[in-house]
């Protein structure tokens, strides 16, 4: 079956299932596992490679108000593929090419591909979405160990979180220009991890959240993890917030614990990695109890401050 991925967190649940040999093209985004970077490119993006993040927001907002996406579909290329499975999503209006011109597109293909929907909002929901790619690609039997193995890991976890009493006030930012609270599966992870999202909203969207109020919680643990964003990225924006009034004064910045992890590789990814990402997120609020992970933590100074990153080791030596 020639197999075509819309969604990064897709091409990822792919090859999960051993079917990266039927993997027939992907989008601009998709760079793991790594093989697939070299597979032909069905999207394009209409952001700007030099764009800042409140040029970028600012462009979000204004599709969302239009009803448009912020990738476009490469109609020649997918009539060269001739898939017979597109996987895709509905969740984010934003994020991905939108549904309409997916069908659509499917619509005009040769041998009408399936196209099928992913739109997780709970970490369960995410694990449930593999079975279902399994499925459509007629490889049903091969879900089953790829989800226990995920489920095996999230339980040990949660296991060595049961015997934590204290627990940490934490603020996972999904954008620094403006700030975004977290959403969706990440305050979930945050509950499993053994901390507290007070303003992040499980299950649904990421949302603008003023400053006052990041202020007013008072986080003992900051992660930031910027939607798309590389670590390296990712740091270029953190003068933004040493400048935000209080910043100095948060608990989390005083007592040395605010995380900067790739946004693109982990939390944003509604895929196999975001056990990656709880495991990331569990050994910053409690290394005591956690093991670090094996992609690996190193410390980052920047201006006073003292930021940890979290896999960015990995994306270096590969030079990313």
């Amino acid at each position: 079956m020639k197999i075509v991925s819309l969604l990064p967190s897709a091409t990822e649940i792919v090859c999960s299932l051993g079917l990266q040999d039927q993997l027939v093209g992907v989008t601009h985004e998709c760079d793991y596992p790594p093989a697939v970077q070299k597979l032909p490119k069905v999207t394009r993006t209409l952001i700007p490679h030099d764009a800042t993040s409140a040029q970028i927001d600012a462009l979000v907002r204004e599709r969302l108000a239009s009803e448009r996406a912020l990738y476009t579909l490469d109609m020649p290329a997918l009539e060269r593929l001739a898939p017979e499975l597109i996987v895709t999503q509905a969740l984010c209006d934003v994020c991905a090419v939108a549904e309409a011109e997916v069908k659509a597109a499917a619509c005009t293909l040769p041998g009408a591909p399936r196209v099928i929907n992913l739109e997780p909002q709970r970490l369960g929901e995410v694990l449930a979405t593999i079975p279902q790619v399994a499925e459509s690609a007629g490889v049903a039997e091969r879900a089953g160990p790829v989800v226990a193995a995920l489920q095996a890991r999230i339980d040990a976890v949660v296991r060595r979180t049961r015997q934590i009493a204290a627990r940490p006030r934490v603020m996972v930012l999904e954008w620094i220009d403006p700030p975004f609270s977290s959403g969706h599966w990440t305050p979930e992870l945050v509950e499993m991890a053994g901390g507290v999202e007070g303003i992040g909203r499980s299950g649904l969207p990421s949302v603008t959240t003023a400053w006052k109020d990041i202020v007013a919680w008072a986080p003992e643990v900051m992660m930031i993890a910027c939607c798309g964003f590389s670590v390296e990225r990712t740091l270029e924006d953190l003068p933004i917030l040493f400048r935000q009034p209080g910043w100095a004064e948060l608990p989390c910045v005083r007592d040395d614990r605010v995380y900067a992890v790739d946004g693109s590789a982990y939390f944003s990814r509604p895929g196999p990695r975001l056990v990656d990402s709880l495991e990331i997120l569990a050994h910053a609020l409690h290394p005591e109890a956690h093991p670090c992970p094996a992609y690996g933590e190193f410390h980052v100074p920047r201006s006073k401050f003292q930021v940890h990153c979290f896999g960015t080791k990995e994306r270096r030596r590969s030079g990313a």
